[in-house]
């Protein structure tokens, strides 16, 4: 494998430009290469040899290259090598590796050699510099220059490659380009991209990431899954994904803005913003938790005559066509909505559905509510016409939990909000958890066991019941109000309220216990062996068994924990930087992968795949089996299709910098500048400097800073004239700004680009009087095209010729912490003006940076401009107007600070620039044309070429095609200043990049991925070998119970190398009746458990060869409550009439989400004598009763018949 040699010298490195009509297989080769400027002409002792007359040849054809010439480039070899083909075929070099500093591990022969089957790359079609070869001009490369890197110079009559280059230029409509050195390692080292990510699991993309701006209203915000079904909430509704579907298309259906990419999907109608979810199988229903403080129910769609859980329930039901469980909607939607009622006046937080079928809810101030079931099934089967009746039956059956721990206004809970619910359905118990405290409960009994806070202590402290604090803090507000209808605020009484605000905070923070707000509960979940583990925000992790005991904490990552989720035997927890890890069931990490660009706020597992949500919207599904050998399997598939699901787009980008001097422009000056060159351009990107300055206006801007306010009147001015110039609203549509004291950045977007072009955020950083004022500094904007992240900055840098060391620690500044952190625009700010959010200020300090990578590093393409003030050294003011007056720009850039500080990788290291063939831009007299205006004051400063654009593509080497491998490559197809633009001291830079960008075409790449799923023999045989259920069998399929009876259930794992997971379920209670009856089973929430009815543990792991015993117990239970059916009770108890109910034992594998069920009837019995005949007969009852139903499934051993994404079919 070839690995590119860095000159670390300060050689010039010229990259030749390449052309941009060519294109082959969907794929653009760049032709651009460096060439060391010490790449001499031999033999050269005069110019008359670059003053010689050329061919005809050489004229018409761009790459005509005599014969001659090419045999004497070949006979010049260095090192035994061919220097002629190395010259041509960078792939082919034979230069030797001094050390292992130089290597390039990211360079695109790299990345595309490590896959065997993928073609190398095409050699890149060579031009010969500077014409025909033909006069005894080989070229030899001179090793001497050491790493001072001082190149030849024209004195001794030699032509040097840059002077050759500029004479005769590059490819046709391409500049040369000179690169900076120091930019293959380090946080300047290109971003690794492939066709598939070679460090994570290949992915199932079901909603790929959107555009933030088609999201508005719409953000994503949880989900669910329900065996077949994936649903998520959103801020305007629900929708869902049919599982079996994620390898469809929309088939003429039409997508959403920003969901065109994304698998078939289904919508609500409009509803208040869902913030949490929770599936019940057993009623049928998916029930949301509101903004509004409202409960609703959804009807789980059937997919012909299946049952989604596998397990029955649901479809047991008669339901009449009329009642509130059938739903209302429109007759078009697949949505139908069934009960809902008004839960809470706050934000219902958090939802769960406990073991005994009770739905309890969570929300601000630490109210938890609980909802009986039996009256939430009454209200199911009243009529649509009875909707309200039913919505009161059910607000009037809560049980307040709060309140019932609350004793003369004090309470034994913290006033905290209820953001985490988790049922533990092995010891039929309920966790509250808020961020720093928690609370353990009984869910048969609901009595609270317990309240402890992170570490683990038992908390005895009390609260006042919150309405008293209400009462004082309105009673305040009351005092102040009428204070401040008598006029202004005085200072004392601003004073005052500050002091209270104060106040407030210290209570707020008092109320949590502790001041520990870097270790908050970010997240909660039970692992199957029935372990609580708790997610913090300092990345930590905490394991607690069943009584809130804390046994140990972990760390394996020092982001903040966002989600966790569990199956089988393992764990799964998502972080804030958009990490996923897998872990054991002790906590043991197994691996872990980039799974987003963003926060993964939701895991939850279904149809053996790990679905995961980021903050940003997208989701993705990860197989069980990942980390595993299917991965690579389908990653080599994948990438051997690379050009089935690739696309290629070409767009011009015009970026511009003008440092204005506090002027306004004239409306001629900026079409000069920029709309006469706009007509073909896609991207239009504006750096200003100076809009606005003075000492009063620049501490002005720094104060509003820190309150996150931006913007001035002139820089409105600017973006509003700007916008008119490039026919804003009609051709091109504005997509962010960002203004910091008197720099300014906008960037516009053309109407036909702008659907491709989102994601816009924006940064800033102060360099001025200790990194805090924004006299100098950057603005930049970070945006999404075509799915390739851009980076634009406009940076103003120290002045003065003797400021080289402070210009170069100012880039380095902005480079590593320009931080993009928010968006630059609203939704609705498409004409808005400058931005006015918080710009972030830890970019300001350089604590820590160091440790952390740059945002600017992951760019596809960044693009610096602006006035970075290197000027020209060893020439004074009269030899540099006389050699700009000949136009002598070769010898002067031999005079750039930036280009000698750029050869020495000093500073833009790795960043290129075309070839300067315009006349310096600084300093003029302001309006007076022509290059006589050059400054004629006193201090006649030098000519300098202060204002430049310069960036970085994807390449990481110069001769590479465009590929996903390699994105973005860009060319640069002009360069120039506006020299008859007269409104400044500084003239207008203007710079037109012509970019490729190569992208992923989501839905083919999916299918695809279905394709070989459904296709593949060793990918099916290895799922097949992963889905095995463990075989296990239970000691009886029959139970009688007596009152305070207890009975033991072992249930047996069979094999001798997997583990199986169990889990217990009711399927239903009945009343024992006659021989003969009609056997009816009535369905709880979630397949809860009769009240009377313990099982411990419901749920858990068997170990390979071992037996588990689980305890039945029966016990007459009552409680106390508040309403029941809407009627106000003391003592209420359930029926105690002899009952049976069907147990299911659900077994499971470790990597699939398949089941098996084992059937076990209990029957309670209150007489003193019951035969088992009585029993049996009772259970042939129920079986012959419920075999005799159509579409009912077999009791024995049966196998759920859930979605599973591995085995389906692909059609």
């Amino acid at each position: 494998m070839e690995e590119r040699k860095e000159d670390d010298g300060g050689g010039d490195m010229f990259i030749v430009g390449r052309s941009s009509n060519h294109n082959l297989q969907r794929k653009v080769q760049s032709y651009s290469q460096p060439l060391g400027r010490d790449a001499t002409p031999v033999g050269a002792a005069s110019k008359h040899i670059v003053n010689r007359k050329h061919s005809l040849d050489e004229l018409i054809n761009p790459f005509y290259a005599d014969p001659s010439a090419i045999d004497l480039v070949s006979a010049v070899s260095l090192d035994g090598s061919n220097a002629g083909r190395s010259h041509s075929y960078p792939h082919y070099q034979g230069f030797p590796l001094s050390s292992s500093h130089h290597k390039q591990s990211n360079s695109e022969e790299d990345i595309r050699f490590q896959h065997s089957h993928l073609p190398p790359p095409l050699p890149p079609i060579y031009r010969s510099i500077g014409g025909s070869l033909g006069s005894a001009v080989p070229y030899q490369f001179d090793r001497r220059c050491g790493s001072s890197g001082s190149s030849l110079s024209e004195s001794d009559g030699t032509l040097t490659l840059e002077r050759a280059m500029s004479e005769f230029g590059g490819a046709p409509g391409t500049l040369p380009e000179f690169m900076g050195n120091g930019g293959g390692t380090g946080i300047f080292r290109v971003p690794f991209r492939a066709a598939v990510h070679p460090g994570r699991p290949p992915v199932l993309e079901l909603r790929p990431r959107p555009l933030r701006e088609t999201q508005a209203g719409s953000f994503l915000r949880t989900m669910v899954c329900t065996g077949t079904q994936l649903w998520a909430g959103q801020e305007t509704g629900l929708r869902f994904w049919n599982l079996s579907d994620v390898y469809e298309v929309w088939n003429g259906r039409l997508a959403k803005r920003g969901d065109e990419a994304s698998a078939p999907f289904y919508e609500s109608c409009r509803t208040s913003p869902v913030i949490c979810l929770v599936a019940d199988a057993a009623s049928g229903f998916v029930w949301s938790g509101h903004k509004d403080g409202r409960i609703r129910s959804w009807i789980i769609p059937k997919q012909g005559s299946e049952s989604f859980s596998g397990e029955g329930g649901e479809e047991d039901k008669i339901i009449p066509e009329n009642s509130i469980a059938a739903g209302s909607c429109d007759p078009e939607s697949l949505f139908r909505e069934g009960l809902s009622w008004q839960a809470h006046r706050t934000p219902v937080l958090s939802m769960i559905i406990t073991s005994y079928g009770d739905i309890w809810t969570g929300s601000e101030g630490g109210v938890l509510k609980a909802w009986p079931w039996e009256s939430i099934e009454k209200s199911l089967f009243l009529t649509i016409e009875e909707r309200h009746m039913a919505a009161l039956l059910v607000e009037r059956s809560y049980v307040d939990l709060r309140s019932q721990v609350t004793v003369n206004g004090v309470c034994s809970l913290p006033a905290v909000d209820i953001k985490y619910l988790l049922s533990d359905n092995s010891r039929s118990k309920v966790w509250s958890a808020g961020s720093l405290t928690f609370a353990l409960w009984d869910s048969r009994k609901r009595e609270l066991l317990k309240v402890f806070n992170i570490d683990g202590q038992v908390e005895n402290r009390v609260d006042v019941a919150q309405s008293q604090e209400i009462h004082v803090e309105d009673e305040m507000k009351v005092k102040l109000t009428k204070k401040e209808k008598s006029g202004s605020m005085s200072f004392f009484q601003r004073s005052r309220n500050a002091l209270i605000g104060a106040a407030d905070a210290v209570r707020r923070v008092a109320q949590k216990g502790t001041f520990g707000e870097d270790r908050k509960t970010e997240a909660l979940m039970i692992a199957m062996d029935g372990m609580i583990w708790t997610g913090c925000s300092n990345g930590s992790l905490l394991q607690w068994d069943g009584n809130g005991n804390r046994l140990h904490e972990i760390q394996h990552h020092s982001s903040a924990v966002k989600s966790m989720c569990a199956f089988g035997t393992r764990l799964w927890v998502g972080y804030i930087n958009g990490t996923v890890q897998i872990m054991d069931l002790e906590g043991n990490l197994l691996g872990g992968w980039l799974a987003h660009s963003g926060p993964v706020i939701k895991m939850f597992v279904g149809a053996s795949h790990l679905f995961t949500l980021a903050s940003h919207g997208g989701i993705r599904g990860w197989s069980l089996t990942s980390p595993g050998p299917i991965d690579d399997i389908l990653r080599t598939e994948l990438s051997s299709k690379e050009l089935a699901y690739t696309k290629v787009e070409k767009i011009k980008i015009l970026v511009g910098t003008w440092n204005v001097g506090q002027e306004r422009a004239s409306h001629d000056s900026l079409i000069s500048w920029l709309a006469s060159v706009a007509k073909e351009v896609g991207l239009v990107v504006v750096g200003l400097q100076e809009v606005e300055m003075g000492a009063g206006f620049l501490a002005m801007a720094a104060a509003k800073e820190t309150v996150g306010l931006e913007g001035s009147a002139n820089g409105q001015w600017w973006l509003d004239a700007i916008g008119r110039t490039l026919d804003e609203g009609a051709s091109f549509e504005r997509v962010g700004s960002r203004q910091l004291a008197g720099l300014l950045i906008g960037a516009w977007a053309r109407k036909n680009l702008r659907p491709n072009v989102g994601d816009v955020d924006a940064a800033a950083v102060a360099c001025g009087f200790g990194r805090a004022i924004g006299n100098k500094g950057a603005v930049g904007l970070r945006m999404r095209v075509f799915d390739r992240v851009f980076c634009f900055v406009n940076s103003h840098f120290a002045a003065h010729l003797e400021a080289v060391s402070k210009r170069n620690a100012d880039f380095d500044h902005v480079y590593r912490t320009l931080s993009f952190t928010r968006p630059s625009v609203g939704p609705n700010s498409g004409s808005a003006g400058a931005t006015s959010v918080q710009v972030h200020r830890g970019g300001n300090s350089t604590a820590s940076i160091s440790d952390e990578k740059p945002e600017l590093s992951d760019a596809d393409m960044i693009v610096f401009m602006g006035d970075f003030n290197y000027r020209l050294f060893g020439l004074s003011y009269d030899e540099a107007r006389d050699m700009v007056s000949q136009r002598c720009f070769d010898w002067l850039r031999d005079k750039d600070q930036l280009r000698a500080e750029m050869k020495a990788g000093k500073v833009f290291q790795g960043m290129r620039e075309g070839q300067i063939k315009f006349p310096p831009t600084y300093k003029f007299e302001r309006h007076q044309p022509g290059l006589s205006a050059y400054d004629s004051s006193e201090k006649k400063r030098i000519p300098a070429w202060c204002d430049r654009i310069l960036y970085r593509d994807n390449r990481s080497i110069s001769v590479a095609e465009c590929s996903l491998e390699c994105p973005v490559v860009s060319s640069i197809s002009l360069y120039e200043a506006c020299m008859d633009v007269t409104d400044s001291d500084h003239k207008p830079v203007r710079c037109i990049f012509s970019s490729e960008i190569a992208h992923v075409d989501k839905t083919a790449r999916r299918q695809k991925f279905g394709e070989i799923l459904a296709s593949h023999k060793k990918i099916k045989t290895l799922f097949k070998e992963y889905s095995i259920i463990p075989e296990t069998v239970v000691s009886t399929s029959s139970i009688i119970l007596q009152n305070q009876n207890t009975s033991v259930l072992r249930i047996t794992n069979k094999s001798d190398k997997r583990k199986a997971g169990f889990e217990i379920v009711c399927r239903g209670q009945s009343t024992i009746r006659d021989e003969g009856s009609q056997y009816k089973l009535c369905t709880k929430g979630s397949f809860g458990f009769p009240s009377w009815l313990q099982v411990q543990p419901a749920t858990g792991i068997i170990n390979a060869g071992q037996t588990v015993e689980v305890t039945i117990h029966y016990e007459d239970f009552c409680t106390q409550e508040e309403f029941v059916d809407g009627i106000p009770q003391n003592w209420w108890c359930e029926d105690t009439r002899d009952k049976e109910v069907l147990l299911l034992v659900k077994v499971t594998g470790s990597y699939s989400t398949e089941r098996r069920f084992h059937h076990v009837l209990v029957r309670r019995c209150n007489q003193s004598k019951t035969s088992f005949n009585d029993s049996q007969g009772s259970s042939r009852r129920f079986e012959e009763n419920h075999q005799q139903k159509p579409d009912a499934k077999t009791l024995n051993n049966s196998s759920d018949q859930s979605v599973n994404l591995c085995h389906m079919r692909y059609l």
